[in-house]
């Protein structure tokens, strides 16, 4: 494993992301998926409510050498996603709101890539942040589907605009 972290699933599937262009990180921490799209090359946009994840994926950025890629705003996305321009691949990691689904498929480039991980009842107890069995290709089914699984409490899914 690299230096930093990034979703082992998808990091299995490292071959289907970019090498370069755009990204955006919904929900994205302390920023650990944007480095690893940054160090593959993207210039990436993260977002999340928290400040303090925010300078924490700020500092990580600078640290690995990518700070020049990755730009990080405090975002409240249950005031929806924020206008912008189309994205070569949204990430989205630990962070489930269904509101958000056609405003994410709406912002993917021609051919972009959605990445997406999210806990799931498949293997787990139900919770109201939890996908149920089949949610995110049912979410997602206008994309074309690359990759999908779910089990062990998580549901992920890499598809393409």
């Amino acid at each position: 494993m690299s230096a930093v972290e990034f979703p082992e699933v998808l990091e299995r599937h490292a071959d289907v992301f970019p090498t370069a262009g755009t990204a955006l990180d919904l929900a994205c921490g302390q920023g650990l998926g944007a480095v690893w799209l940054a160090r593959r090359g993207l210039d990436v946009l993260g977002l999340d409510i928290s400040p303090v994840a925010i300078s924490q994926a700020r500092d990580l950025a600078a640290r690995s050498g990518v700070g020049d890629r990755c730009r990080f705003d405090v975002v409240d996305l249950d005031d929806g996603l924020p206008a912008g321009p189309p994205a070569d691949v949204v990430l989205c990691h630990k962070f489930r709101d269904r509101r958000l689904d056609q405003a994410i498929v709406r912002r993917l480039a021609p051919g972009g890539l959605l990445a997406i991980v999210v806990l799931s009842e498949v293997g787990a107890a139900p919770g109201p942040f939890r996908a149920v069995p089949g949610e995110l290709s049912a979410a997602f089914a206008e994309l074309n589907q690359l990759a999908a699984g779910e089990g062990h409490g998580r549901a992920w899914l890499l598809a393409r605009a």
